[in-house]
């Protein structure tokens, strides 16, 4: 009576019957045999198979959630060979003949433009060999997992072919590398917007406690101070007088969005729900526009702060170093939401299933390859950069601005979207209401 048993043995098999040893957790240790049935044998071994592929998802689970940050290492990597390239690859190409004359073909921007194509390159073969995986016994989890001197092999073979490349066909992937990061700020943006719109139902649950509510509520109280601290600081240091007057377009543009978004989030009927996710999207509109104006180039007009003086300090070089960080963590993040982009998002997960989308994840990837070297020459093919700069340009303003335009747009359709389902539910019934009576009068 009470002694637990422990599986010792699983053999001895014989024709009518199956013997186990059991092992008693008494002083003893005494060994008991015992005889099963062919269908209760069967049974105990369908427990354990499936304990031991329990036990092999787990593993393989684990294998692929941290080869994600092996591929984040490597996208960051690839993001300062960039950098150096650009700054000082003068000194590396200046007498390699397949650059050109004095290796001009293969630093400044040409040069980032070819690191970014051999990120590309490599991560795209990643998404074709990837993207039809679904379970993590697929010959796709192997590849994405495991074979990582492999890997490092071809993504350094992706770099060297990159430098051999013809100048034309570098100055056309630019081109295309323009539209690649357009639709990875999309990606990004639909990906931000959906974080937002979590963070706000776990913070202000439907049916949760007032105390979750209230906590919604100061959150958001606090989004809205700090957005309109930020639009009266801009105002300060970047509008002094009408003569700034694109940068007082600017803010000015983004105090009207930000109090549109109050109001919409006012008017829906959800007024706990939808003021913490307009509170955190005004803050972050904020941040675009002051973003936007700090890349301006330095101008006696518009300029608020001096861009390319040739020199670095520290404060420079930290913001460098961030700036790259932000592109590594913005690529990550929206490359591990998959799920925002599922047409079934709430299709259940089997157990080896994969945990996130492969292919997506190396797609987005490789639109982040072409997106950092926007950012290195500031969205111009053509103009010179500086060293440590970044994102510094009339180009990359405008992209900022029009981003946050979007961004605002994006979110205000989200907030009207169920008002202008539930108008056409109603006018819907109404129509069908005036139908069923001219039926019933005739």
């Amino acid at each position: 009576m009470g002694e637990s048993l422990e599986l010792v043995k699983t053999e001895d098999m014989v024709e009518e019957g199956q013997v186990i040893k059991i092992r008693l957790s008494d002083p003893e240790a005494r060994v008991i045999e015992v005889r099963l049935s062919n269908s209760e044998m069967k049974l105990l071994k369908e427990h354990y198979a499936s304990q031991q592929k329990s036990i092999e998802c787990l593993v393989k689970r684990k294998k692929s959630q941290r080869a994600r940050y092996s591929y984040g290492i490597i996208f960051l990597l690839t993001n300062l060979i960039a950098w150096a390239v650009r700054d000082y690859g003068q000194i590396v190409f200046s007498d390699l003949h397949s650059c050109g004359i004095e290796g001009r073909s293969c630093y400044q921007k040409m040069g980032v433009l070819r690191v970014s194509l051999g990120c590309f390159i490599f991560f795209f073969i990643m998404f074709l060999a990837t993207f039809k995986t679904s379970k993590l016994y697929d010959g796709g989890n192997l590849r994405h997992s495991e074979w990582w001197a492999l890997k490092f092999i071809i993504w350094v073979i992706s770099l060297v072919i990159s430098l051999f490349v013809p100048s034309g066909f570098i100055q056309l992937y630019g081109e295309v590398a323009r539209v690649g990061a357009g639709v990875f700020l999309v990606l990004q943006l639909i990906s931000v917007i959906e974080f937002i719109t979590w963070w706000n139902s776990y913070w202000t649950p439907e049916e949760g406690q007032k105390q979750s509510c209230f906590l919604g509520l100061f959150m958001s109280t606090l989004f809205y101070i700090a957005s309109m601290c930020g639009i009266g600081v801009m105002y300060s240091l970047y509008a002094p007088n009408a003569s700034f007057s694109l940068n007082i377009f600017f803010i000015t543009w983004t105090a009207i969005l930000l109090l549109v978004m109050m109001a919409m989030s006012l008017y829906s009927k959800q007024v706990n729900r939808g003021l913490l996710s307009s509170g955190i999207m005004a803050s972050y509109i904020v941040f675009l526009c002051w973003s936007a104006i700090r890349s301006e180039p330095a101008s006696k007009k518009c300029g608020a702060q001096t861009h390319g003086n040739g020199h670095s300090d520290w404060t420079s070089i930290l913001g460098f170093l961030i700036a790259i960080c932000s592109i590594v963590m913005a690529t990550f993040s929206t490359g591990i939401d998959s799920k925002t982009f599922q047409f079934r998002k709430n299709e259940p997960q089997v157990e080896d299933d994969i945990p996130y989308k492969y292919g997506f994840f190396h797609l987005v990837f490789a639109l982040g390859a072409m997106y950092f070297a926007m950012l290195f020459i500031s969205w111009n093919l053509y103009s010179p950069t500086t060293k440590w700069s970044m994102d510094v340009g009339w180009a990359s303003t405008w992209v900022k601005i029009v981003n946050e335009w979007f961004a605002a747009t994006i979110y205000l359709w989200k907030l009207i979207s169920p008002l202008v389902k539930q108008t056409r539910v109603a006018n819907h019934e109404e129509k069908s209401g005036q139908q069923s009576d001219t039926l019933e009068s005739q």
